[in-house]
């Protein structure tokens, strides 16, 4: 017997969730046949099979976890060992970027009678969620049935799964890591022509940003404090999805002409809406942009993800009052969002890159 562990996804995960076997047990399998689809942060990949062999075992079901380097498959005949086998290579430079997972915190000590403890364990309430009215913090026996009352009308909880727990991790590491701050700006693009392709110019403007201050397309490994300079401009375009947010990354974005740039951006969204997108479209990006303001808002505070260290926003565009040649005009605005890591960019840099990228959006078309 031999036994084929969970390989390296090259996601920066420790665990993905188990989608479809394609396989059972039995059965008879030839090298890089698909055993097992799995969900990762956000794509689902197919698994191979290292080997020729019949199959003794499979471990775990639909829905269940999997941690990277567990037990996948149990082989009755195959090769002599595991084959290494990686889907989805990492680069040097990725490997030495990637954050390690935060340590959960501690949970808070709780001090509740053993009475009310009984009665969280008979309505069903977890006491962390709880909070405490009581002398000391001391969590009551109202506490509790005002928790359960809560929950009830709640509704049932659901565990976080796929694309929403890596999600959580992402945002909860780099939300503990990152210092972030934020500028606001507003673009006059009432110059645009009729049906200027919004997205595609922000791009534009952001590759014309990163050129005239290359401090914001930069990676920061903090632990070795170290930043890396790079000099191509991979953005990562947010794409809402109904099964969560997905990044996706435009490359070489300074070196490709309008219609390139619209015909690959197409195809990301497409594969990210169809959960098909290869996991290396996932990573690299240098730098991200979000334009919610598709769906509505003006300003936000937005995420850094490490090793990144900038993020712009793209609010919804609505005419304001301006003043323009000296007089009063109703004039399309284009609300704009710098979010940056204060700990490697400086406000000045971060303002010098607003500016580039205000005066790129202004031009006319």
């Amino acid at each position: 017997m031999r036994q084929f562990i969970l390989p390296d996804l090259g996601e920066g995960l420790e665990e993905a969730e188990i989608v479809t076997w394609h396989v059972n047990e039995g059965d008879r399998v030839v090298v890089d046949q698909p055993l097992v689809s799995l969900e990762t942060d956000k794509a689902v990949v197919e698994v191979p099979s290292p080997w020729s062999g019949r199959i003794a075992r499979l471990f775990g079901g639909k829905g269940d976890l999997i941690k990277v380097g567990a037990s996948l498959v149990e082989f009755a005949e195959g090769a002599q060992g595991d084959t290494g086998t990686v889907v989805g290579e990492l680069g040097q430079e990725e490997k030495a970027a990637r954050a390690e997972a935060p340590t959960p915190a501690p949970a808070r000590s709780l001090q509740v009678l053993p009475a009310v403890r009984a009665l969280a364990r008979k309505l069903d309430v977890d006491l962390n969620l709880v909070q405490a009215s009581g002398p000391g913090g001391t969590i009551t026996r109202a506490d509790v049935e005002r928790a359960a009352k809560s929950l009830a009308e709640a509704g049932p909880a659901e565990p976080l799964r796929g694309m929403r727990r890596a999600m959580a991790q992402r945002m909860a590491a780099a939300h503990a890591e990152v210092v972030r701050t934020t500028v606001n700006d507003e673009a006059d693009i009432d110059d645009w022509r009729k049906g200027e392709d919004v997205t595609i110019r922000l791009v534009r403007a952001i590759a014309s940003a990163c050129q005239a201050e290359p401090s914001l397309n930069a990676w920061y490994n903090a632990e070795a404090g170290e930043r890396r300079l790079i000099k191509r401009i991979d953005i990562g375009i947010a794409v809402d999805t109904e099964g969560g947010l997905i990044v996706p990354v435009l490359r070489n974005v300074g070196e490709r002409d309008a219609s390139d740039l619209r015909a690959g951006l197409d195809r990301l969204r497409a594969d990210a809406a169809a959960r098909s997108i290869p996991p290396e479209e996932l990573r690299g990006a240098t730098i991200t942009l979000s334009n919610f303001g598709m769906i509505g808002g003006r300003f936000a505070n937005l995420i850094v993800v490490p090793p990144q260290v900038a993020i712009v926003g793209a609010g919804r565009i609505d005419q304001r009052v301006l003043v323009h040649n000296g007089q009063p005009a109703a004039r399309r605005v284009l609300p704009l969002s710098l979010t940056f890591d204060h700990r490697v960019v400086t406000g000045g840099e971060a303002a010098r890159f607003l500016v580039a990228l205000k005066s790129d959006l202004e031009r006319a078309s």
